[in-house]
């Protein structure tokens, strides 16, 4: 007994149907998946309304959970020269909300002679300042001097290698006895 033509061009219809709807699904959650995939951190940065230059380029990885905890990991530890001398640790991570990163952890900037980590990040409402937390110290800078995404370096002297007066030299040796290995980091 042979199914009705009728029958069997509606089963075909629904299995068309059914075959065009899943193809759809496929489509629809591949784009959303590269979008995720091609959306960079700085981008993301961006999104949450901070600078896009507070991450330096080389970012291998990153992610970001619903309730904003966040990894990323760099290609190498590495430094950056803004105001001041900034080190990126290889693994940074933190809690990331609109305007703000707080808890953060690998990333510290040098003050005269000290490494302190940069504990949180927060835009100041109504200025063109972002301010950076230090424990219960904080720091406000230009924001401008993170518009742009920063090159890292792999030394923290690399492209400011200075050459100290002969007198900057004496004084230094005056004020220190280890001498030329401390020099160097002075002068850098």
């Amino acid at each position: 007994m042979n199914p009705a033509p009728q029958d069997q061009a509606e089963k075909m219809s629904r299995a068309q149907s059914f075959l065009a709807a899943a193809l759809l699904f496929c489509v629809v959650t591949v784009s959303r998946s590269e979008t995720v995939i091609l959306s960079s951190v700085h981008d993301v940065l961006v999104k949450f309304g901070l600078p896009k230059g507070l991450i330096p380029d080389t970012v291998t990885s990153y992610s970001l959970s619903e309730n904003g905890k966040f990894e990323l990991e760099l290609e190498r530890s590495c430094y950056v020269h803004f105001d001041n001398l900034v080190y990126y640790d290889k693994k940074i991570s933190g809690n990331l909300t609109y305007g703000a990163i707080s808890d953060l952890t690998g990333i510290q900037a040098k003050k005269f002679f000290v490494w302190v980590s940069v504990t949180g990040i927060e835009m100041d409402p109504g200025s063109d300042e972002i301010e950076f937390h230090v424990g219960f110290l904080s720091e406000k800078l230009p924001v401008k001097q993170f518009a742009e995404i920063p090159t890292c370096k792999k030394s923290a002297c690399a492209d400011r290698i200075q050459l100290a007066s002969i007198a900057e030299v004496r004084s230094f040796f005056l004020l220190v006895s280890d001498g030329l290995d401390l020099l160097i980091l002075g002068v850098c």
